[in-house]
């Protein structure tokens, strides 16, 4: 069965039925995991050699769009899944791609921290070695999945090497690791991000992903880039939701006093045709970053960059207008368009963040390093 065949059941059948109950009592998705896991789409970027389903960033940018159009926080465990595979497939991490292969391992990003907050780029976490173990010690601030993963892409301070970070992957429930209470957010509230702490967690030395101070250069090669469009098209699915919705509640609403429909008054209408466009517009930017990596075009970059912070931007922008179409009956806490309104917005804070982008953009065009001191 192809893997879209796979996901649209798990999503008709497990995940679009419980994505309401998800938001609500903010729970973690255990049961719409474990159903992607049984249809293989977590080992869906894992390579063949490994068990798992060979695709690229293509599939799994389609998995986080359909996901992002009926749960969001779903999409976001999956997202990030994903770029963790990715740092795991960019370092030749064997076992832990051999685990995820065989389809009920869950991965996520462990890289924000309370020190540096959503610069991801300057870790403060500590690693040490002792004989053949490194001892890790971190204050994270945020991690999706926090308490459910099977495993974490850590990042920290080199050991010995120069440059800022090193890449580890910490197993779930390694003894020194715990999280800081329940996630409690405005949106995505089931994605169980919560801080994380490592107080001595020790891990074999073989736990490093690629070499000692390449934390970085993996990040921005391999992770960010999954990370960035997959987050990009959850955002899309989530417009495509919210145009669905507002053309439903525009056709099946009547003005009685006037034996017409919303769908047949001109500011509805146009609210709805300003949300496709949004929908479209930020669709079409995905489908040409999506070329642009598989191509290796030399603008390939700069669109990486640009495709979560445009798509963002108009998934927030496009919930107002649905929102606005939509009246009394969108902001309702019952209404699909309520809670979509509410994830459109975490786009804006995960690192990251769109200010960070557009300062990443910005450097690229004036031919600037992405990092650093510009002075």
């Amino acid at each position: 069965m192809p893997y879209q065949d796979a996901l649209a059941r798990v999503i008709d059948e497990v995940i679009e039925p419980g994505a309401a109950g998800v938001d609500a009592t903010a729970t973690f998705p255990r049961r719409q995991v474990e159903a992607l896991a049984g249809a293989g789409l977590l080992a869906l970027t894992v390579p063949t050699t490994f068990g798992g389903g060979g695709q690229g960033l293509r599939e799994a940018a389609y998995v986080a769009r359909e996901l992002g159009a009926v749960c969001g926080s779903t999409a976001m465990i999956v997202t990030m899944h994903y770029a963790a595979t990715a740092a795991l497939v960019a370092g030749g991490a064997k076992e832990a791609l051999a685990e995820i292969g065989a389809g009920d391992h869950l991965s996520t990003l462990a890289f924000s921290e309370f020190g540096s907050r959503s610069h991801f780029w300057a870790p403060l976490s500590t690693a040490a070695a002792e004989g053949r173990n490194v001892r890790l010690d971190a204050r994270k601030s945020w991690v999706t999945s926090a308490g459910e993963a099977d495993s974490y892409v850590w990042s920290s301070r080199p050991v010995e090497a120069d440059g800022p970070m090193t890449l580890w992957l910490v197993p779930g429930g390694t003894d020194g690791l715990s999280v800081a209470g329940p996630f409690d957010g405005l949106g995505l509230r089931g994605n169980g991000s919560a801080p994380m702490t490592a107080e001595g967690v020790r891990v074999p030395d073989g736990a490093i992903i690629g070499p000692d101070g390449g934390g970085l250069d993996l990040a921005l090669a391999a992770v960010l880039p999954a990370f960035l469009i997959c987050s990009a098209s959850m955002s899309t699915g989530l417009m495509r939701r919210l145009a669905e919705e507002t053309a439903a509640h525009l056709q099946r609403t009547q003005l009685q006093h006037l034996g017409q429909s919303l769908a047949q008054q001109i500011q509805p209408r146009a609210e709805l045709a300003k949300l496709q466009i949004e929908a479209d517009r930020a669709r079409g930017l995905i489908d040409d970053t999506l070329a642009a990596v598989e191509q290796g075009r030399p603008d390939a970059q700069l669109l990486v960059l640009e495709v979560k912070a445009a798509a963002g931007e108009a998934a927030a922008a496009a919930a107002d207008l649905a929102l606005r179409a939509g009246g009394g009956a969108a902001f309702r806490k019952e209404s699909p368009v309520e809670r979509l309104f509410r994830d459109s917005r975490a786009a804006r804070v995960m690192a990251p963040t769109t200010e960070a982008l557009h300062d990443f953009i910005g450097r690229a065009l004036c031919g600037l390093p992405l990092l650093g001191d510009v002075a």
